[in-house]
């Protein structure tokens, strides 16, 4: 698939216990099935050929070699399909049974690669049947056919060249060394795994924790197909328990019992960046050998169809209630913790802020307020400025004063009308003039103020500006984006919001959460110009863009350096559709967007990211709190001077 997308799934078929050959129909049906949804990785359970629970029928002449005869008619089956399929079956070689996996594509074995783990303990005794199989790769003889055997195999596509195969077999995923470990750092990218997993309570929560946990370690795919219906349930149940996961996220699963195939799509993209990204993930591929295989003959052209993965508008922010209020209060604490200790080490015991009723600067006091609790200071040394000038609404200016109050900080109301407009004549400015000199001076003249008041009082002025109005430069160069510290530094817009309706949500304070809620429905704003007949608020979205929009570029920019043309594509998956619709942000009324629309706002992005990377060069300290941060000190190291003529071209590319 284009982009790096890879359709995998993991099926579990209904079986019967030794019965080989309706086994066999059972995973061809599946194979067919996965052939027509356009899956290119197919993954059944542990020795599906012949069930897991065969116990001493493994030893059984007929059953092995039949079990072979299957496993080359389920291969004979895909000589005209393009997907890989991985089923298990009992593997005797030189006297012994190997619990193996066949990896099958176009009519061909492309490996065997043995279960290198054998339990033998509690509720399982393969030991009793099976070894353990070995690294070093060898040929076997297949019915004739000389097949590679070993586990150290490498399944590599030639079409796609960043999907490398590695398999290993239930128990290799428990053990504290898994196989799974050496094969991603000798290449692998997806970890294919055939499981028998008994079902136990509580045990499908463990083994989901455990396949995130392994593929967000090895930053891989990973997909896992256990055993289900027609296994012996003479002392166990098998659930076919599926999972598909992707550098430590959940993209699919079957319900429990239900016997069924989930089928989505792995990013080898986003797998290939974060590997990049991590210089501490290094290995080397010595010892393994490399099967190469092709999807077609001739030239394969890449597929671009829609996506069965979900693709989230919000990245930033978790679906799940209670994921998300978990995640407040620790962004929140991260934000008062770094402020206490910054007020702590200077010894200070007043905050300026500027207020303005609008989202920013009302969780940058909300935060000043708990580390003001933690210190232990009197609130009263908090200096919560109002600076109301041309544009200011009513609306702002008594919910600024409200939250003040609230809080139980100080209040200083300050216009600055007067000064800005003789700032004007001092620099020979027309007031009539509404441009960017009209609205910066505004700007600045608010720092200049909340400076000097941190000078007097011997405190210190507390930044508010977001971490989505750096990305885009929506900041007034040493104005709004100067402070002492910036407390929501690293934090985008759309989290903003959720993270002042926690507040909101979770205050004691009545009066306090009815203003929250208030400033939540607020459009925002940054009040500079004065309103007109037509709308009484200057709205930022209708200059720069919908900051739902720009923050999803912003986290497959900057957290995984996609490419424009992917960028957009993932935007389309998301906001194009109403599968999301429930997932909409308090105060983001439009939930979907046209292409063009997407691409309009695509390209102000990259244009205003690039070109406005001075004013992040320069930035104030403040706590880095979640995976991204415009920090020149931390996450991004980006010169002021650098061009975006690359990413707009493949964006003018996709609008012809």
């Amino acid at each position: 698939m284009k982009h790096g997308f890879i359709r995998v799934a993991a099926a579990t078929p209904h079986i019967r216990l030794a019965d080989c050959g309706y086994n066999a129909e059972q995973i061809i049906k599946f194979i067919e099935e996965a052939e027509e949804k356009e899956v290119k990785l197919l993954v059944f359970p542990e020795l599906c050929v012949t069930g897991y629970t065969c116990g001493d029928l493994f030893f059984q002449e007929a059953l092995l070699a039949c079990a072979k005869k299957q496993v080359k008619k389920i291969a004979d089956s895909t000589k005209d399909k393009e997907l890989v399929a991985i089923v298990g079956f009992p593997f005797e070689y030189n006297g012994k049974i190997y619990n193996t996996a066949a990896v099958i594509q176009r009519g061909k074995i492309l490996g065997l690669v043995p279960k290198m783990n054998i339990p033998n303990s509690g509720e399982f005794y393969e030991a009793r049947q099976f070894v353990p199989g070995r690294k070093e790769v060898i040929k076997v003889n297949f019915l004739g056919d000389e097949v590679l055997f070993g586990s150290n195999i490498l399944f590599e596509c030639l079409d796609m060249p960043d999907f490398v195969l590695g398999v290993e077999i239930c128990e290799d995923l428990w053990v504290p060394l898994s196989p799974g470990i050496f094969h991603c750092l000798a290449g692998a990218t997806v970890l294919a795994n055939l499981s028998a997993s008994n079902e136990l309570v509580g045990k499908a929560g463990y083994r989901r924790e455990l396949v995130k946990s392994q593929s967000a370690k090895l930053i891989c795919g990973y997909v896992y197909a256990d055993a289900g219906e027609g296994e012996s349930t003479s002392d166990l149940v098998f659930s076919g328990h599926n999972l598909i996961a992707e550098n430590g996220t959940l993209l699919s699963e079957t319900e429990l019992f239900c016997g069924d195939i989930t089928i989505s799509e792995i990013d080898l993209g986003l797998i290939k960046s974060e590997r990049r990204l991590k210089n501490t993930f290094v290995g080397h591929a010595d010892g393994y050998i490399k099967v190469p295989f092709k999807f077609a003959e001739g030239n394969y052209e890449l597929k671009t169809y829609s996506l069965i993965r979900k693709i989230k508008r919000h990245p930033f922010v978790p679906d799940n209630d209670k994921e998300l209020s978990r995640r407040c209060e620790d962004i929140f604490k991260i934000q008062a913790m770094g402020l206490k200790s910054r007020l702590a080490h200077i010894g200070s015991k007043c905050a300026v802020i500027g207020v303005s009723g609008g989202l920013d600067s009302t969780l940058a006091l909300l935060v000043t307020s708990r580390a003001f609790d933690w210190l232990g200071l009197d609130k009263k040394g908090i200096l919560a400025v109002t600076m109301p000038c041309f544009g200011t609404s009513d609306r702002t200016f008594e919910n600024a004063k409200a939250l003040i109050k609230n809080i139980g900080a100080t209040l200083l109301n300050i216009p600055i009308r007067d000064a800005v407009l003789q700032h004007f004549k001092d620099i020979g400015h027309d007031a009539d003039s509404l441009d960017v000199t009209y609205e910066n001076s505004q700007a600045r003249e608010r720092t200049q103020v909340l400076m000097d008041l941190a000078n007097k009082h011997n405190g210190i002025v507390i930044g508010t500006g977001d971490m989505s109005e750096l990305v885009l430069g929506w900041a007034t160069y040493n104005g709004d984006h100067m402070s002492m510290y910036g407390v929501n530094a690293s934090i985008p817009k759309t989290l903003v919001r959720s993270l002042v309706k926690w507040v909101a949500d979770t205050t004691d304070n009545k009066d306090m959460a009815k203003v929250l809620i208030d400033i939540l429905d607020t459009p925002v704003s940054p009040e500079l110009l004065p309103p007109t007949k037509d709308s009484e608020y200057q709205k930022t979205e209708e200059l720069v863009g919908p900051y739902e929009l720009h923050d999803f570029f912003m986290f497959y920019v900057l957290r995984y350096g996609f490419s424009p043309g992917k960028v957009y594509r993932l935007a389309l998956e998301a906001f194009t559709k109403n599968h999301d619709a429930k997932n909409v942000i308090i105060g983001e009324s439009k939930t979907v967007y046209s292409k063009e629309e997407i691409l309009k706002w695509l390209q102000v992005f990259y244009r205003r990211f690039f070109a406005q990377q001075y004013k992040r060069s320069c930035l104030p300290d403040g706590p880095k709190v979640g995976t991204i941060s415009v920090s020149p000190r931390g996450d991004l190291r980006m010169p002021s001077d650098a061009k975006a003529a690359l990413w707009l071209e493949e964006l003018n590319r996709l609008s012809e």
